[in-house]
């Protein structure tokens, strides 16, 4: 598949993701459990995706690299829990900052641990994203936070490492089998958290909620967890921290144009640089081609 294609599904996913905080909003259910359902939704969407098209699992492919993708499943469930946990902690800002510290730790990483050469020409874009992120957050404005939600929210940063370093290993897998068994196994992952926090109380989604729930299993996690690790397994690591950091940027505009709330100055900075930084630095040339297995139908 062409560069440019996956980038445009990884730039749809990270859409897809930016506006799951404008759903949610209208969800009467904890959020961990809602992650729960996108998990257990998603996986299902995509196995059935697969059987109406005619389609089986390479289940010689899985066996192969069943153990990875166990381990990958097991780390996108350890990301959700610290995130929710960090949330409870400290501001959602700052937990969500932590958390995006995890594409600049990729790149840093990238030429020991995946033996990668990078494009050093990208750097300071990810840097200027970096920056966009720490104005958009409000830390600056707002403090720090507590030092339990924010170690909290750094592991959540190591399991996003992991992550993506298991997706990088893992292009041998067809993308719609890939994705369909990390779901599952972030939800199993995913699933003791969620007895932990509720036991004893009994949501009751009102059908609007489980509506929203369902489209979220659907679109934003069946179809844009096929788009997202796919290109986290074939885009060069730089695209990958640039663009996914558009993310919270689309977040917090969709909170400032539907939902009213006001974003500081340096708010209004902070997106403008994450936006110029993507946009520039993905106009570069490219240095070399990039193929994928398992490409959508």
């Amino acid at each position: 598949m062409k560069t440019a294609a996956l980038r445009t599904e990884y730039i749809i996913a990270v859409i897809l993701y930016g506006t799951i905080g404008l759903f949610l909003r209208h969800v009467h259910a904890p959020s961990e459990l809602v992650a729960l359902c996108r998990g257990v939704i998603g996986s299902a969407f995509i196995l059935l995706y697969q059987r109406l098209r005619g389609q089986r699992p390479d289940r010689r492919a899985i066996r192969k690299a069943l153990p990875l993708l166990i381990t990958s499943g097991v780390c996108l469930g350890l990301n959700w829990i610290f995130l929710f946990a960090a949330y409870i902690k400290t501001s959602v800002a700052v937990a969500s900052l932590c958390n995006y510290l995890a594409p600049a730790v990729v790149i840093l990483i990238a030429p020991v641990v995946l033996r990668e050469r990078l494009d050093l020409r990208k750097i300071p874009f990810v840097l200027l994203a970096l920056v966009g992120i720490l104005l958009v957050s409000g830390v600056l404005e707002n403090g720090g936070g507590d030092i339990a939600g924010v170690l909290l929210g750094l592991a959540a940063a190591v399991f996003f490492v992991l992550l993506v370093i298991c997706n990088r290993n893992l292009r041998q897998v067809p993308a719609l089998d890939r994705s369909m068994i990390q779901l599952a196994f972030s939800a199993v992952t995913v699933l003791p958290y969620v007895l932990i926090r509720n036991w004893g109380t009994q949501p009751e989604p009102d059908l609007r909620s489980m509506g929203i729930i369902l489209m979220l299993g659907i679109l934003h996690t069946g179809l844009a967890y096929c788009f997202y690790f796919r290109g986290m397994g074939a885009l060069p690591v730089q695209t990958v921290a640039i663009l996914g950091y558009l993310e919270p940027v689309v977040s917090v505009l969709c909170s400032v144009l539907f939902l009213r709330e006001p974003l500081s100055i340096p708010g209004w900075i902070g997106a403008a640089l994450v936006l110029i930084s993507a946009a520039v630095s993905e106009t570069l040339p490219e240095r070399a081609s990039i193929t994928e297995s398992g490409d959508l139908p």
